[in-house]
Formats: structure tokens, sequence, C-alpha cells
């Protein structure tokens, strides 16, 4: 079993070694929707701990996406950048109000952005 954990650890770091830009942020909002998902989940359990476990994981994605966003590329990287201030604020309101379907907005938007990225990560030859 160990000897399976290690070859499963391996694969995932030959993959992230390997990736394109475009296909490392396509992962990460893939990372961010899950957490968004199990936090939704916990949420509607009651389970706050892990909710907010979940929901933290998905900001701390959120808040990478936002910060290598490089400003001198135009008009783009700040429309992306009042996205990601949206989305982590919505997901705050959704945490004090243990609301879920805010969290489902916001795993939605980041689904449209994560289609899009997708398709230029596919345009590079690699997706």
């Amino acid at each position: 079993m160990a000897t399976r954990a290690l070859s499963t650890s391996a694969y995932k770091q030959g993959a992230v070694l390997s990736a394109t830009p475009e296909e490392l942020v396509v992962a990460l909002y893939d990372g961010a929707r899950r957490f968004l998902r199990q936090a939704a989940i916990a949420m509607g359990d009651g389970d706050v701990e892990r909710s907010h476990g979940s929901l933290r994981r998905a900001e701390l994605i959120i808040g990478y996406l936002d910060g290598i966003l490089d400003q001198t590329q135009g008009q783009i990287p700040a429309q992306l950048h009042a996205i990601y201030q949206f989305s982590l604020s919505h997901l705050n309101a959704g945490r004090m109000s243990q609301d879920p379907s805010k969290l489902e907005e916001v795993s939605d938007l980041l689904g449209e952005l994560r289609d899009s990225w997708g398709q230029v990560a596919a345009e590079t030859g690699r997706g």
C-alpha cells in the first residue's frame, strides 16, 4: 500500500512539474471548486468546522490567483481582480449566513473561468 501511495505522489508531482502555466491555472480552479463543493456540503450538514476549513482552502486559492495577476497586461487582469474580490466577498457572506448557495454561485463563476482557461490550455497544444 505504501508503494502505491508513493507512485501516486510521484505521478502527481510529475504532472505538476510538466504542466504549462495555463494547465496549472486550470488545476487551481479545479481545486478551488472541489473545496467549495466540500464546504457547501459541510455547511448543509451543519458542520461549521469542516465547512470553514474547506472554504478557507478555496479562499487561499482564489487569493493566490488574484496575487499572481500581471496588472501590466491590459484590462483582463483588472477584470479578473474584480471577479476574485467579488468571489472572496461573496464567500465571506456565505460563511456568515451559513448559506451554501453563495458558495455554489462562486463555484459556478469559477467554472466559467476554468472553462476559458481550459480553452487557452488546449490552444497552446497541450490541454
